[in-house]
């Protein structure tokens, strides 16, 4: 029998078995005010400040639906192919969480605003971009929770805590749950397609603005449903690892999921239906709550709230109020600037979409600006564990920087270094290149001088540069930019080498 920490090897495991997703998708929308109630609901408040009567769900306190909630809601059906129901309503989800305070949740049970809708996504595989469909099964409105926040211990959760301290500031932010159909066909692409979709989801509620979708603040949270069968056989049981908080943690979770539940039925186990618990450091689950007996939540209508019943003309007005989508956008772009969907994917999976667009939008060249971005930009923000968003560099800093490298006065190499001082604060980019001494060293009698120094250092090189080996050239070379910190241009170095040297290519 295996253990919880027990697994078969990935291309192993999918050379058994085929694997079923689905994913469930909470957002919480950008709106001023709850849900249900006029409280605040910006990000980082103390702790309950931005609470009263209704979302603490007090006796007597009455609920009014925000509408610009309910707009967000039928946009973002419409962006994902969805009918949008003529009348719907609330209901209550009765169970017990502590930082619920009701309760109970108000969300939507068998009558969701948004249905019947799917989100086409690509994802790149050695015989180029392969398509997936995914099909949506709903798009329904709730109310967030509050936070707990377990105290006294070292992992953080309640196991072990001394106490748990309630928060309930998020408790009535507007939610939009979007739950997809079993994903299907997959195979050993499945933890790149169920990345791929939440990336997508992700652009698409950024393009409708609808919702910041910060993964790392819990305004998009993702549970991950996995399920392994034998090919023609019928799906097997399905795990639901809960609240995933990153694009690159969906793709491991799902990964390290099928992996486990091989092991599981390779060894005559049977998978348990459960919530599991997604483990950063060690890209793990662990097992949470069994749910193998259904759960009664006793829903039944929310009797403090009207019914929801958007007309023909309200749907089809906020029709109109929908942006170019992504996918739309990618396809214009790649064409504008003639780049292969290879580039463009690398763009995209740099988050540098909008970034690159902007710099060319303001006069950077487009390689320079494809270049820089998902190059040391994109670099220096993943050594820093940032999006490239949340970068101090501006269009005008890269077009400064690009300005320097056609004048001569930096090489990339130093232009590196400047972006390394903007980021720092240090200054805009000539205060930069001013601060550092980072100019190109040009004048030829600087650099004759440093190549004589190179030469008297090594005799034997400059003899075999006299010799007809001209490749030698290159430890002379490197040997004035060490002397000059990288601020020579070597092309020129090698030309003045030669000329002294009196030989020809």
């Amino acid at each position: 029998m295996s253990t919880a920490h027990d697994t078969v090897d990935f291309d192993e495991a999918l050379a058994m078995f085929e694997p079923v997703l689905g994913i469930e998708t909470h957002v919480e929308l950008g709106t001023n005010s709850k849900m249900f109630c006029s409280c605040a609901t910006a990000f980082g408040a103390d702790a309950n400040t931005q609470v009263c009567p209704v979302c603490l769900g007090l006796p007597g306190s009455l609920p009014v639906v925000n509408r610009t909630a309910v707009e967000s809601t039928i946009r973002m059906g419409l962006a994902l192919n969805c009918s949008i129901a003529p009348w719907c309503r609330f209901a209550r989800k009765n169970y017990f969480y502590p930082d619920m305070p009701k309760d109970y949740q108000v969300s939507q049970y068998d009558e969701p605003l948004c249905f019947n809708g799917y989100l086409d996504v690509t994802v790149e595989t050695d015989d180029g971009p392969r398509v997936f469909r995914v099909e949506i099964e709903r798009v329904h409105m709730e109310e967030d929770t509050g936070k707990l926040t377990h105290a006294g211990g070292t992992t953080g959760r309640i196991h072990g805590a001394d106490y748990s301290l309630v928060d309930y500031n998020r408790a009535g932010i507007p939610l939009i749950e979007i739950v997809t159909k079993p994903i299907v066909g997959t195979g050993v692409l499945a933890p790149q397609v169920a990345k791929a979709y939440v990336a997508e989801l992700r652009d698409l509620m950024r393009a409708l603005g609808v919702s910041d979708v910060r993964m790392e603040e819990g305004s998009l949270r993702c549970d991950v449903n996995v399920s392994l069968n034998l090919p023609g056989a019928e799906w097997g049981t399905r795990s639901e690892t809960k609240n995933v908080n990153s694009l690159r943690s969906v793709e491991r979770a799902v990964h390290s999921e099928i992996e486990r539940q091989a092991a599981v039925l390779t060894t005559g186990g049977r998978v348990i239906q459960e919530t599991r618990h997604f483990h950063e450091d060690t890209g793990r689950s662990t097992s949470g709550r069994s749910k193998e007996q259904a759960e009664d939540y006793r829903y039944f209508p929310e009797p403090d709230l009207v019914p929801v019943a958007p007309s023909e003309e309200w749907i089809e007005e906020l029709r109109g109020t929908l942006p170019e989508l992504p996918a739309l956008k990618r396809a214009r772009l790649q064409a504008a600037w003639g780049i292969g969907e290879h580039e463009l994917q690398t763009i995209v999976n740099a988050g540098a979409l909008e970034l690159v667009e902007a710099a060319i939008a303001d006069g950077v060249d487009p390689a320079a600006a494809r270049k820089w971005w998902t190059g040391e930009l994109a670099r220096i923000a993943n050594d820093r564990d940032l999006e490239l968003t949340d970068l101090p560099v501006t269009s005008a800093q890269i077009r400064r920087v690009e300005e320097l490298v056609a004048d001569g006065s930096l090489n990339d190499k130093l232009a590196r270094q400047v972006f390394d001082g903007v980021i720092a604060g240090e200054g805009d980019v000539d205060a930069v290149v001013a601060g550092r001494g980072l100019a190109v060293v040009s004048d030829d009698s600087s650099l004759l001088a440093a190549i004589d120094e190179a030469l008297a250092a090594q005799p034997d090189v400059a003899e075999k540069i006299r010799g007809g080996k001209v490749q030698a050239a290159g430890a002379i070379v490197g040997a004035v930019m060490k002397t000059t910190r990288g601020q020579a241009d070597a092309a020129k170095v090698r030309a003045l080498l030669l000329e002294r040297l009196g030989v020809s290519e």
